[in-house]
């Protein structure tokens, strides 16, 4: 029977073909639907799928795979609606764009992705690179790279000098004049093009920087940089495509202008008002805040020569303002999903997101459930990720204490399990 079962795994194929089950034992289990943690329980997994949950700890069969995590919380794997796996940050950055090939970018990702799951994030959304994480995606799609579930964007969609406009900051005779196929767009009729060009290119959904940025090589940061004709336009041909949309927006006019077109999703949102709140709140607009992205970027522009010149005033402002926003925001009702805008920091720390989101007032319960089934709703996957409960896909997270007592435990997560597979124990 040994021999027959090291064949089966050297040939890649699952050990459940002889009724091999994974029984996982529970000290504390956080089911993401709940609102309290249930003790002594056990999960029961048959191939990449939950089959059971019960109360107490139930004794393996012969041919059982035994977990033993009595002494641990187990939750759902995390979800993080904002990242950008194709780089990370670091002093050279700029330099990169011109010293980097396609290939380099690809290798690197790879990395980063790996980093990210074995933080407990089974899931990311990626909202924008070159259009590599199209490649990322499918590579771990297939099984020939470790990582998260990825949903991404592809290329961010830009105006002309806009926050995701790929040749800011470029020599002149570099700059050219990127068109709807680069994602930069001036009219309705390139905002169509545009997004059916991300479609060919294979994104999951659509991207905008709805005002100017923090760490583009431009002057403004918050500014607002479409049309409402523009915003119209992409947002309905998403929709025709069946691509839900994300707006990077810092300043409140940009912002007001993406939730009344429709947008899904506000990102960082720093100087929202309370009449953009109470617009996305009538339209169910969710707001991701991003806040780890806002006190990176904020201690980094303080160390000399780490970002470009028009950057750091730019950081320095918007960057300590975005948990104010979010406690703003939270307490006036506003649907939060979870995103940390990882790359902007180093990969892997998405976590402390969950302690600032503490900090700032959000019960412990409420921000494990916002990167667990409510970013399973915004993405449509609710039915197979997102809680713990039979016919759901085995994405599993634990951690040494409890977070609804100590809510930075979620920064050390001792056990990842994706489908079905366990990648860290």
């Amino acid at each position: 029977m040994r021999f027959l079962l090291c064949l089966f795994a050297i040939a890649g194929l699952s050990l459940n073909v002889f009724g091999q089950r994974t029984i996982i034992h529970c000290g504390n289990l956080i089911d993401g639907k709940s609102n309290d943690a249930q003790s002594k329980m056990s999960l029961t997994i048959e191939g990449n799928k939950i089959v059971s949950v019960t109360k107490g700890f139930i004794t393996p069969a012969t041919r059982d795979q035994l977990i033993d995590l009595s002494g641990k919380t187990v939750m759902p794997g995390f979800i993080d609606m904002h990242v950008h796996l194709e780089g990370e940050t670091n002093k050279d950055q700029n330099l990169q764009r011109f010293t980097l090939n396609e290939a380099d970018v690809a290798f690197r990702s790879t990395v980063f992705a790996k980093k990210t799951l074995m933080a407990g994030f089974t899931t990311v959304r990626d909202l924008g690179g070159s259009g590599v994480n199209i490649s990322l995606r499918n590579a771990i799609n297939q099984g020939l790279v470790t990582g998260p579930r990825i949903f991404t964007a592809g290329k961010s969609l830009a105006t002309t000098g806009g926050h995701a406009d790929p040749t800011n900051g470029y020599r002149k005779d570099l700059m050219g004049d990127p068109g709807p196929k680069e994602g930069v767009v001036n009219s309705p009729e390139d905002a169509k093009q545009a997004v059916r060009q991300r479609y060919k290119d294979g994104a999951d959904l659509i991207k905008i920087t709805a005002t100017g940025g923090v760490l583009s090589i431009a002057k403004d940061g918050s500014g607002p940089q479409f049309t409402d004709e523009e915003l119209k336009a992409i947002i309905e041909t998403a929709r025709d495509y069946g691509m839900h949309t994300a707006a990077h927006a810092h300043g409140a006019e940009g912002m007001k202008r993406a939730v009344l077109a429709g947008i899904t999703t506000i990102e960082h949102g720093t100087k929202m008002t309370e009449e953009v709140m109470d617009l996305m709140k009538q339209k169910g607009t969710y707001y991701v805040p991003t806040i780890s992205a806002g006190r990176f970027v904020a201690d980094q522009a303080k160390v000399p020569g780490y970002y470009h010149a028009l950057v750091v005033p730019k950081a320095l402002e918007i960057g300590p303002q975005i948990q104010e926003t979010f406690a703003k925001a939270y307490k006036h009702g506003v649907r939060i999903a979870f995103g940390t805008d990882a790359g902007v920091f180093p990969h892997g720390e998405n976590a402390k997101e969950f302690g600032y989101m503490v900090d700032a007032g959000m019960p412990p319960m409420e921000a494990l459930k916002s990167a667990t089934i409510v970013n399973a709703t915004i993405l449509g996957i609710s039915d197979k990720v997102g809680t713990i409960e039979p016919g759901k896909l085995a994405d599993l997270v634990a951690t040494d204490e409890n977070p609804l007592a100590n809510i930075r435990t979620t920064e050390n997560v001792r056990f990842v399990m994706k489908e079905g597979v366990v990648y860290k124990q």
